[in-house]
């Protein structure tokens, strides 16, 4: 994964150097990360209110259970330990697909995520 985090790294920065960025709507404006654009704009109120009540919605704990067990696989060194952290995850990721109706993979969730 390091690999393509560089070459995406380069490619960016290339793209910078070029002037492809300088254009874009909304240049220099910062950007409102509060508002998640992947709840349905007739929900998103609701889950304003319940978050603001302390609730959070099942699949987005799901999703922070997932980060935090993925951050933990790779500190362990004993592989039996580390094997039964994946068969953990693995479930983890099959619940959330399941919720969400629609398959969500690994590098998503974690990109999505932070």
């Amino acid at each position: 994964m390091d690999i393509l985090r560089r070459i995406a790294e380069e490619r960016i920065r290339t793209a910078i150097e070029r002037g492809e960025f300088d254009n874009l709507q909304n240049k220099g404006k910062p950007l409102d990360l509060r508002e998640d654009t992947s709840i349905p704009e007739e929900i998103r109120i609701a889950y304003k209110v319940l978050k603001n009540a302390g609730y959070v919605p099942p699949e987005i704990e799901l999703k922070k259970e997932i980060v935090s067990l993925k951050e933990l696989i790779d500190t362990i060194d004993n592989d039996e330990e580390r094997l039964k952290k994946i068969h953990q995850l693995n479930a983890k990721l099959l619940r959330l697909n399941t919720m969400l109706k629609r398959p969500i993979y690994l590098e998503d969730s974690l990109e999505r995520q932070e």
